[in-house]
């Protein structure tokens, strides 16, 4: 028997059935007087021979307030353990499968000048799938429970196929249920694999909705979540685009440009805001759909032409968006939206003054933007940021019926409209969305008119 390295060895004992145990880790503990286990609290203890001694670390679970607390304290003691000699530490599975304390080991090691040798192992991840019938290879996704319930929003590609590891309890099964119920409907079928590759496998099958309806979880509990049966990506809408614009796509997409795509750009953001009007979910889907295939289509002319991509696109905007909430994702105190408001235009400012852009706070405002539009939206930021409040002056909206002069004409009326915006943003109404409305009713009127009169 080979005599154990000098430093730590760490091996895997594989998921449970002492039979998926390596030949390298197997020798490792036939020529080892003692071994460390991360826990006895597994199948897989069963791998170790009778007559070697077993220092565990089990009693770290119990004392530590937190999952890293453990991990740091674990490598410590192994780190201990090595200045009296070769150490052997053991742990389930694969060492570089889901396994935290072997990462904080040899990052710790590293600095202490320990030398780490690591022994693969089988992992979960093949008997899980074996139990699954899947394949690696078909677009597989893996993450941990534990990391996963304290997102915000789900990290996983719902065109492929995911495995969650260890859902270990109902807690984090209802936690993870709330959480992809953001991404996936709650008929979703989702399997729930517990003690792959031991002698104690189940597998059972329930809508994601009813995941946490039952208490079959433990440490050695992993979620199967299949690709929803159509497509919910942005990476397959990407996929689709680029594929109208190769070669073999569409001729009409083909020949598009940004310039050529500018009217398409514009109407369905209107006919977005018009879904948005009448309060019509299923319709704002559809065409917030429209739109988003809008953008998608301008990055990859972009990317075609070597000036920016869509990534770049989801990249700037996800780092302005941390950038804008320093209260939010820093140490910056916000408590108010006008606190928000506040922190936003300072940090707009020192944006502009970074790029060497005009220290103006109407800079950002686009001329295409509809006039009423605008002119609400400069009376806001002048508000806001050079406290300069508008006010109507005394007969403002008052319009000279008698015909004035040609050339005072267009006066009158842009007073009148200025002083109806600033009327609407003091009030706290949109004057474009009322505007818009009005003409819905005007048209609504108009054709119950029509249908009286046949």
């Amino acid at each position: 028997m080979q005599a154990p390295e000098p430093g730590i060895t760490v091996i895997g004992l594989g998921p449970g059935d002492p039979e998926h145990l390596t030949v390298a880790a197997r020798n490792a503990l036939d020529a080892a007087e003692s071994v460390w286990l991360r826990t006895e609290r597994h199948p897989a203890r069963a791998a170790v021979p009778e007559g070697v001694v077993v220092h565990t670390c089990d009693d770290i679970y119990e004392a530590a307030h937190s999952f890293d607390d453990v991990y740091l304290t674990i490598a410590e003691r192994l780190l201990e353990a090595a200045r009296q000699g070769p150490v052997l530490y053991a742990v389930p599975g694969d060492p570089a499968t889901g396994e935290t304390t072997v990462k904080y080991l040899r990052e710790a090691a590293g600095r202490a000048g320990v030398h780490v040798t690591v022994l693969p192992g089988v992992s979960f991840i093949g008997p899980t799938l074996d139990a699954l019938g899947w394949d690696a290879l078909d677009g597989l996704q893996l993450s941990d429970a534990t990391a996963t319930v304290q997102r915000h929003h789900p990290d996983i590609d719902t065109d492929r196929p995911a495995l969650i590891a260890q859902v270990y309890s109902r807690l984090v099964a209802a936690d993870l249920k709330l959480l992809l119920l953001d991404a996936y409907p709650p008929q979703h079928p989702v399997t729930i694999v517990s003690g792959a590759g031991s002698p104690l496998v189940r597998v059972r099958t329930v809508p994601l909705g009813q995941l946490d309806r039952s208490d079959d979880f433990g440490d050695l509990t992993t979620l199967g979540v299949p690709a929803l049966p159509y497509p919910g990506s942005l990476l397959t809408l990407a996929e689709v685009v680029a594929h109208l614009r190769a070669p073999d796509g569409c001729p009409w997409d083909r020949e598009q440009t940004h310039e050529s795509l500018r009217p398409y750009l514009l109407e369905e953001t209107y006919e977005v805001l018009d879904a948005l009007d009448r309060g019509d979910a299923a319709a704002v889907e559809e065409e917030m759909g429209d739109l988003l295939l809008q953008i998608v289509l301008h990055a990859q002319l972009a990317s075609e032409e070597g000036e920016y991509t869509l990534a770049g696109v989801i990249r700037a905007i996800t780092e302005k968006i941390v950038r804008r909430h320093p209260h939010v994702f820093g140490d910056a105190v916000a408590e108010t939206p006008d606190e928000v408001r506040v922190v936003w235009e300072e940090l707009k400012r020192g944006e502009r003054d970074d790029a060497g852009k005009p220290d103006s706070p109407f800079a950002g405002v686009p001329r295409t933007l509809p006039a009423l539009a605008r002119a609400q939206t400069v009376q806001r930021k002048a508000a806001s940021t050079v406290g300069v409040e508008d006010r109507p002056p005394d007969g403002a909206m008052a319009i000279d019926t008698d015909e004035p002069p040609v050339s005072g004409r267009e006066e009158q009326i842009a007073n009148a409209l200025w002083a109806v915006v600033t009327v609407a943003r003091a009030w706290g109404v949109d004057a474009e969305s009322a505007l818009r409305e009005a003409t819905t009713r005007f048209e609504e009127r108009h054709q119950e008119g029509r249908r009286t009169a046949k």
